[in-house]
């Protein structure tokens, strides 16, 4: 109700200016004459203005030659044909109904067609046997530097907030199952910040006994005291072995693996103002082949990685 008065706007004026295209060239092809009706300025003023400067330097009002004008019709009654055909006129769609968005997304669902079939062998291999596939792999690796590479590195080493996907510590858990999911459904993962329960003293002690599980040095009566808080506020997420819980996407913090930073700084930043991260989904955007694909290349990174420790 509030975009058609514009859209009608835009008709009309469109179609105003067409028609004053139309006229101008009309008008400026005709012949014209001096308004002085004496019989020197009849006979010899034919195709003149009347205009004159210095004496003799005079205005001609020749028409435009006709291939010239025949090439301003055609340009306007193309221009004409067009807004009728595309969009182009408010929100006239045009007979054709084809948009920038529509013919993207139907050059996107060809392409993954093309994709679809040239992988359709590969379709109903498990992920351990695609990973050991080099052509494959070799699409995958392609796959993961578009899609993937822009939050967890190049290297898929990840960063400060972004997991490495190169070792065997899954928030999510790293079967094929869950990582299929991960990938094609994305991830929310949530820490509440719990800053105004324990107040500071009470997160310095928390951190403390976080800090401790992983080999940190914190001070002993910090760190019993939060091991009290911890059984209080922190099990139903980590447990009570502090172990995680892969259902929930919450960590183990038994580890020395840290998402945002393991010091104690980090920890007591953590604690109080809590974290909120998110993993995109991707089945939409790459449709199954692609996404069974990056499961595959991700699951051997961290196999790779595995080997080369060993």
């Amino acid at each position: 109700m509030i975009r058609q008065p514009a859209s009608v706007f835009i008709i009309v004026f469109t179609a105003i200016n067409i028609v004053a295209c139309l006229w101008l060239m009309w008008w400026t092809a005709r012949t014209r004459v001096a308004a002085d009706t004496s019989d020197e300025q009849s006979t010899e003023g034919a195709g003149k203005t009347g205009h004159v400067w210095d004496g003799d330097l005079e205005e001609l009002n020749n028409p435009l030659p006709r291939w010239w004008l025949g090439l301003f019709v055609i340009t306007v009654i193309f221009g004409a044909g067009y807004l009728t055909f595309y969009p182009g006129m408010g929100n006239f769609a045009g007979t054709s109904k084809w948009s920038s968005v529509g013919a993207y997304e139907e050059q996107v669902a060809l392409q993954r067609a093309r994709f679809e079939e040239r992988l359709a062998s590969l379709q109903d291999r498990s992920l351990v046997e695609l990973a050991s596939n080099g052509s494959a792999m070799a699409t995958a690796k392609n796959l993961y530097g578009a899609n993937c590479a822009g939050c967890h590195g190049s290297d898929a080493r990840g960063a400060k907030g972004f997991p490495n996907l190169t070792d065997k510590d899954w928030l999510w858990g790293g079967d094929e199952d869950r990582l299929l999911e991960t990938i094609a459904q994305g991830r929310h993962g949530v820490m509440p910040a719990l800053g105004g329960v324990l107040g500071t003293q009470g997160v310095n002690e928390v951190a403390s006994y976080v800090v401790s599980l992983s080999g940190g040095k914190a001070p002993a009566d910090w760190v019993a005291a939060g091991q009290e808080r911890f059984a209080t506020l922190c099990v139903g997420c980590h447990g009570a072995d502090a172990k995680g819980n892969p259902l929930l996407g919450a960590p183990n913090l038994t580890d020395n693996i840290w998402l945002h930073g393991g010091d104690f700084d980090s920890v007591r930043a953590t604690i109080t103002n809590g974290r909120d991260n998110q993993m995109p989904a991707h089945q939409d955007l790459l449709g199954d082949t692609k996404v069974k694909l990056l499961a595959a290349y991700v699951l051997s990174l961290s196999e790779s990685e595995m080997h080369a420790a060993n």
